[in-house]
């Protein structure tokens, strides 16, 4: 006999498996352990997450709070400061759509993500206030389109 066919599990680590709907003789018969009747008895009888029986679940109960405005929010493109390294010396919104930066006619927002090294007049439509202060730093001019 070779060693792989005598490998074994640890003593008292594993345990027999229940085998269900074996008869009598398995110690699970009749019912095979679902009980009487009812939804959970019958084969594919599955209830649903949140299902309460037919009573109103839980998640339609409780009030319902907050406010989203995603349909009417503004959305913005976030481009860093790092990414603007790339322009020699000026950045506007078409100068990034044909970098491949930004989709066509989205608005742009600059982040103070990264260092910039260079002088840039930057035009976009909504900047931090960090960001703001290193273009300036670096010698450059911010302008906000309206």
């Amino acid at each position: 006999m070779s060693l792989l066919a005598s490998l074994k599990p640890k003593a008292g680590s594993t345990h027999y498996q229940k085998r269900i709907g074996r008869g009598i003789g398995s110690g699970m018969g009749g019912t095979s352990t679902k009980g009487h009747k009812g939804q959970l008895a019958r084969t594919g009888g599955t209830v649903r997450r949140g299902f309460e029986g037919g009573q109103t679940p839980l998640s339609r109960r409780l009030p319902k709070f907050g406010f989203t405005n995603a349909a009417f929010a503004t959305q913005y493109q976030i481009i860093n400061l790092s990414d603007l390294n790339k322009f020699d010396k000026s950045v506007d919104p078409e100068a990034l759509y044909k970098m491949r930066l930004i989709t066509k006619g989205s608005k742009i927002k600059v982040l103070a993500k990264g260092d910039l090294t260079k002088a840039l007049a930057v035009k976009t439509h909504y900047i931090s206030e960090k960001a703001k202060a290193a273009i300036e730093k670096a010698g450059g001019s911010v302008e906000v389109i309206k």
